[in-house]
This record gives C-alpha cells, structure tokens and sequence, in this order.
C-alpha cells in the first residue's frame, strides 16, 4: 500500500518545527529515520495530515559524551551512535543493545530518538532507556522538560509526548565505576522484534556483593517492564549460581508476560526467567575479569 496523500515539510530550525506541530493540533506527526511511521502510514494503521521532517535541523544532531553523560540528539542513527567507540567503550549495554535493532540497512536510517519515541514495546531501546534510567529532553512552545525514562513510556506505541512536543535528546548518565550490564533477547529470525528482550545492568560494591540490580524486560507487556523480586533478591549477595537461579525462578513470578499469535504468556515468562539467568552469569563473568 502507499502512503495517503500528505503534506511534507522540512524546517531548518526546530522553533519552526514546533509552530507547524501546534497549528495542526495533532494532525501532524514527526519524521526522522521513517523506520517506524513510513510503514504505519503505508498499512493506514496511523494517519496524519502532515509529515514534519527534522533532517535539517542542524541542533537536533550529534552525539555528546562529558563525564556525567551520553547525549545523544534526534537525528542520531542507530548505526552513527553503534560505531562511536567511546560511547560503546562506556555504556557495552546500550552497544550491545543497538547491535540487535533490525539490520543494518535500518540503523543506518532509523534514529535512536525515533525508536524511543514510536515506543514498540518489543523494540530494544525503550527497555534500555529504562535500564539505563535515561532521561529525555522533550521540547515544545513553552519550553522544555525533562522526563525519566521509566515515565515516558505509557502504553504500546504511547508515550508522554504531547501533539506539539519534539523528543530532541535522551540522555544516559555515566555508570557507576563497578557497574556491569548486558542485553539479551530472543527472537524467531536474527532482525526480528523480540519475543522477550532483557537490559539488565547491575552494580558492585567494593566487597564483590550486589548493591543494585536493574533487570527490564520487553516483550512481555505494554511497556518496558522490571523484575522487582529478583532485583531485590539479588542486592547484599555474592552474584553465586545460587543467587542467579533465586533470580531466575523470581523473575517467572514477577512477569505476567502477554499473549499474541507469536508466543503465550507461559512461554513468555519462561523465558524471562532463562534470559535473566544468561544475563546474570555473562554478568558475572565480565565482573570477575
């Protein structure tokens, strides 16, 4: 199918973008990358009047790295912040993570911002956001403000962005010195959304013991969703195969999972349980170097 008929702009300033998202009251909707929404517009499962494309706002590009963040704007491709060295050198969970969105043809089009923002709650970056307690920077005509991830994400596909605001960056704060995380998932072909995805970060104390652990998971419900049990669990333990399989069956109570023609609820909190128990040894693994 092809898209409906639709107006297309392309501003060069990002105050320009905001004015024509607010005179169209919700009519309009933002392009990046396009992975996402071109695809919706062509099978009409999304509509809009106008498309509002951000390529040539020359503010909203680029990657920072200072020494309390990763600052990556919005139209930053997955492939640009994949083949930074730096940012992959201090954040090996968000590398790894990007290293499993789609194919390569699609990270270098689809943009880090737009995957947060489109908000597929099998996709891999909404899920890390969390892990990583991101923030994202969120302008409109009155301003900007600034959202945890863990609040950003309201619903599949839903998100807390009004009609007239603009995701312009998220930002990853630095890791704690003895932090250590990992992303895993499962999928039916390598390229596909998950069945179950899981960022999992955690962090030592000077005594090798757990002092917090973040498991989130994807897949498995509307939005990225934690492990609370295991995750407490885990913290004043050695992180010894006897803490990994507590985490393991902890993690099967604490996700409800959901059912689709892909997998059922069982399957999904079953696996859960598997990825946490492979997050954790590479964990330890990695820790013990």
């Amino acid at each position: 199918m092809k898209i409906a008929p639709i107006t297309y702009h392309r501003p060069s300033q990002l105050r320009e973008a905001i004015d024509i998202l607010r005179a169209k009251d919700g009519d309009a909707k933002i392009i990046a990358g396009g992975q996402s929404l071109i695809p919706l517009l062509a099978m009409r499962l999304s509509t809009a009047t106008d498309l509002v494309d951000l390529s040539r706002i020359d503010e909203l590009g680029g990657i920072d790295i200072t020494d309390e963040h990763l600052v990556v704007r919005a139209n930053v491709t997955q492939s640009q912040l994949l083949d930074n060295i730096e940012a992959a050198i201090r954040f090996p969970l968000l590398n790894e993570a990007l290293s499993n969105v789609a194919h390569v043809q699609i990270r270098n089009r689809g943009t880090v911002c737009g995957s947060l923002a489109h908000a597929d709650s099998a996709a891999e970056l909404p899920a890390t956001a969390v892990a990583l307690e991101a923030t994202m920077r969120i302008a409109s005509a009155t301003g900007v403000r600034e959202l945890p991830a863990a609040e950003f994400f309201q619903f599949h596909l839903t998100t807390a962005l009004e009609a007239d605001e603009i995701l312009t960056e998220v930002r990853f704060p630095m890791p704690p010195r003895n932090a250590v995380g990992t992303f895993e998932e499962i999928t039916h072909r390598k390229g596909d959304f998950a069945l179950v995805g899981l960022a999992c970060v955690v962090t030592f104390d000077d005594a090798g013991l757990v002092e917090s652990c973040r498991l989130v998971f994807s897949g498995v419900g509307p939005v990225p969703q934690r492990a609370p049990r295991a995750e407490e669990l885990l913290v004043g333990r050695a992180l010894d195969p006897a803490a990994v399989s507590a985490a393991e069956y902890a993690t099967r109570r604490d996700i409800e999972g959901v059912a689709d023609i892909h997998a059922d609820a069982a399957y999904r909190r079953h696996v859960a349980g598997t990825l946490t128990r492979h997050a954790l040894e590479r964990i330890r693994a990695r820790a013990q170097r």
